[in-house]
């Protein structure tokens, strides 16, 4: 149930892209919209840089920028450079369309070297006056100065020692593994040594790890994964004959994991010793050294993320200490980094110190740890807001560079926005300041950003500003929509209502029917996925109309970020724990509810949902635990019990061991209780949740006596059933909500 990209629509997996019904939409078209980017050409001395815009009618301007100053203009007079470039070269050269290129200004001789026309020129602009150059002007410098200019600075890697699995560091020895066990032998050839004797099949030992000052051995010794395997028929190969199985391991909540010994071994005494560290039997560590050789240290997950350690181990004692020992009632998040977006841990090996990533205040935030006391020194970041990524750490000046949301009072808490702190938390500063989700791009000497920012209703805003203190320089553009708007292109609409509480904010958009009219009524679809590792309702502009296919058929569709997803409080996101039945639908029920008491067009008694994946889970959900409200629903792909998809994504959410709450949260289980119109969808060939979980569903709906449709797709994979899967999902729909009977698609064409 992996994560679904925001930039084309919930039902579009991250490990396996697909696509199912709805709108693909992405960032910013350049289709009728105009100012939408900025190209940024700075200056060697970082002084200045020019862009150009790219208008309606094919015309283009030219823009000059002077940092300094903080001054915006146009780079020239545009007529009278058309007029003097025509003039110099004996062809026509309109003023919008100047075909000119390469610009280099030198402001303190008042003017600009250009190429066009596959010449280089010369132009005076205080007079306007061109001249050609013989010889074309060098831009190689300012090109490297350009390609200085980077989008978001990358993560500076913890340098760290990196053992050998196999030589000593002093090439004496090389370790290995025989007969399950731990020998060593000379590089000479001249002595071999068995080290271990306790290894054998079932729990033999793996390639082992020098310490830097070959005088250790370590080694794991494991008893190996008790996993089972998925089996897939592909009943329709492309060269015809018998169907295929397609069997692979492949790991479930419950299953019994590889389980890690930690070992210890003295060269020199040819001594074995077992740190009183407990089995590893959630992900095999890897061991982080210090240069001296004595101590090394390993982030320990406790199965069902509950508890998170980082573990020292002092190979002079062979005793341990807990540097971080975190525990949660809930879940502590360490699965799927790339949603998270922060590591859990950045090693500072210079000072001895570790930048932690911790909700333990109840907000995603960063702690400066002392490794030698094994205490936090101070909490970096602090209030109610949530880190969402780190983007550079500055070791020498002691600052972090990072985004974050929900710090902006009125704004959207999901809007991202960029800071930088000093590592004692002093110095909070904040780049990004206007209501939007932000972009920024670095001048090349990094003392300024170029910030772009938008919302679903609000084109692109660019500005200039200070890295130093954030304040503004200038404003450079608001991007034109206006031949968007003369299409009839509308944007989504943004609403907030309280949720469950009656005081936290659920956000969503809503997008209406190109026709809208706002005396008659309108069903609702939910596109839905509620997935707890990220947030999901778009935040950024985008040209395209969304969810358009659905609107044109006279649907009202809306996207909702519940309870239980991420990237709010902690408290918001323990919603999901033990329970993704939950899934946010009393939030959403009752953002529906206030967007009907608002709107008497919104016919809350015609509401339908789909989703894919997680969404599909979801989306049968309603028609489970919540069929007085939802009415139809199509679910693709879906994980319908979690005990039957992949471990790591659900053990995170559902906890370890399995017990009751997995049967409680399970559509299978309680299949009895389907109310209203389901249709599923599944592709017989699905690598990401294995499809007997919709065929269980099916067979427990039919147990129950239920009705329901079903399409299983031959060959098809994780997705929503190609074009069939779209036209018959449009088709149920349009009969349960609209009222609409499909046409005889079997009819001669």
């Amino acid at each position: 149930m992996k994560t679904y990209s925001r930039l084309i629509s919930s039902f579009c997996l991250k490990a396996s892209v697909f696509v199912c019904g709805f709108l693909i939409f992405s960032g910013i078209s350049k289709g009728n919209v105009y100012k939408n980017r900025i190209n940024p050409h700075w200056s060697e001395d970082n002084s200045h840089f020019w862009y150009r815009n790219d208008l309606a009618k094919g015309h283009r301007e030219f823009v000059l920028v002077d940092v300094n100053k903080g001054h915006r203009r146009l780079a020239f007079d545009h007529e009278k450079v058309a007029a003097s470039l025509a003039k110099i070269t004996q062809t026509q050269v309109e003023a919008g369309k100047l075909p000119i290129d390469g610009l280099s200004f030198d402001l303190n001789k008042n003017r600009v070297t250009f190429r066009g026309l596959g010449q280089s020129f010369l132009c005076d602009l205080s007079t306007n006056e061109i001249t050609k150059l013989e010889k074309p002007k060098d831009v190689t410098k300012e090109k490297d100065q350009e390609r200085k200019s980077t989008k978001n600075q990358q993560k500076e890697r913890p340098k760290s020692y990196r053992p050998s699995r196999e030589i000593s560091p002093d090439g004496n020895w090389r370790a290995f593994v025989r007969d399950h066990n731990i020998f060593i032998r000379s590089m000479k050839g001249e002595e071999e040594i068995q080290l271990s004797k306790d290894g054998k099949d079932g729990n033999s030992y793996q390639a082992p790890y020098w310490s830097p000052n070959s005088k250790n051995l370590f080694a794991f010794r494991v008893e190996p994964a008790v996993i089972g395997d998925v089996h897939l028929i592909e009943s329709s190969p492309s060269n015809g004959g018998r169907a295929n199985l397609r069997t692979r391991r492949y790991a479930l909540p419950g299953d019994k994991f590889t389980a890690h010994e930690l070992n210890q071994f003295d060269v020199e005494k040819k001594t074995q010793i077992k740190p009183d560290v407990g089995i590893i039997d959630f992900r095999g560590p890897r061991l982080r050294w210090t240069l001296d050789g004595r101590y090394f240290r390993y982030q320990k997950i406790d199965r069902g993320h509950q508890r998170f350690r980082i573990i020292e181990v002092d190979t002079f004692t062979g005793k341990f200490r807990n540097i971080i020992d975190e525990v949660a009632e809930t879940f502590i998040w360490t699965e799927h980094p790339k949603d998270l977006g922060v590591p859990l841990v950045n090693w500072l090996d210079e000072t001895n110190e570790i930048i932690h990533l911790s909700e333990k205040d109840g907000w995603r935030h960063l702690y400066l740890i002392d490794v030698k006391e094994g205490k936090t020194k101070n909490q970096i970041t602090k209030g109610n807001f949530v880190i969402r990524y780190v983007d550079r750490i500055d070791k020498e000046k002691r600052q972090i560079w990072f985004r974050a949301s929900g710090r902006n009072q009125g704004q959207d808490p999901y809007l991202m926005h960029y800071y930088r702190v000093n590592f004692d938390g002093s110095g909070f500063t904040a780049l990004t300041e206007g209501n939007g989700w932000h972009n920024i791009t670095y001048s090349p000497d990094r003392k300024y950003i170029i910030d772009q920012y938008s919302r679903v209703d609000m084109a692109p805003v660019h500005e200039l500003r200070r890295v130093s203190d954030g304040s503004l320089v200038c404003e450079l553009e608001k991007s034109d929509i206006t031949e968007l708007e003369e299409t009839g292109w509308e944007a989504p609409e943004v609403f907030r209502a309280n949720g469950r509480d009656g005081k936290t904010g659920i956000w969503g958009i809503v997008a209406r029917p190109k026709d809208f009219d706002p005396k008659k009524k309108y069903p609702v679809i939910e596109d839905m996925y509620a997935g707890p590792h990220d947030s999901y309702v778009p935040k950024q502009f985008s040209a395209g109309r969304r969810f358009s296919s659905w609107t044109d058929m006279g649907f009202v569709v809306v996207k909702i970020d519940g309870m239980g997803t991420a990237n709010r409080s902690k408290a918001f996101h323990d919603v999901c724990w033990q329970n993704l039945k939950d899934a946010g639908f009393p939030d959403r029920i009752l953002w529906h509810k206030a967007y009907a008491e608002k709107n008497s067009w919104y016919d809350i008694s015609r509401v339908g949902i789909h989703g894919g994946s997680a969404g599909g889970q979801s989306s049968t959900g309603a028609l489970l635990f919540h069929p007085e409200f939802y009415k139809v629903a199509v679910s693709s792909c879906g994980c319908h019990d979690n005990r039957m998809d992949k471990a790591s994504w659900n053990e995170q959410w559902m906890g370890y061991p399995v017990g009751k709450h997995y049967s409680e949260s399970s559509n299978i289980d309680n299949a009895h209780r389907l109310r209203g119109r389901l249709l599923l969808i599944v592709g017989e060939l699905d690598t990401n949740v294995p499809p007997e979980s919709t065929l269980r569903l099916a067979d427990a709906l039919i147990k129950a006596n239920k009705d329901f449709d079903m399409i299983v797709v031959p060959n098809g994979g994780h997705g929503g059933g190609g074009r069939h899967g779209d036209r018959r999902r449009k088709d149920f729909f349009r009969k349960y909500l609209l009222g609409i009977e499909p046409p005889n698609y079997n009819l001669a064409n």
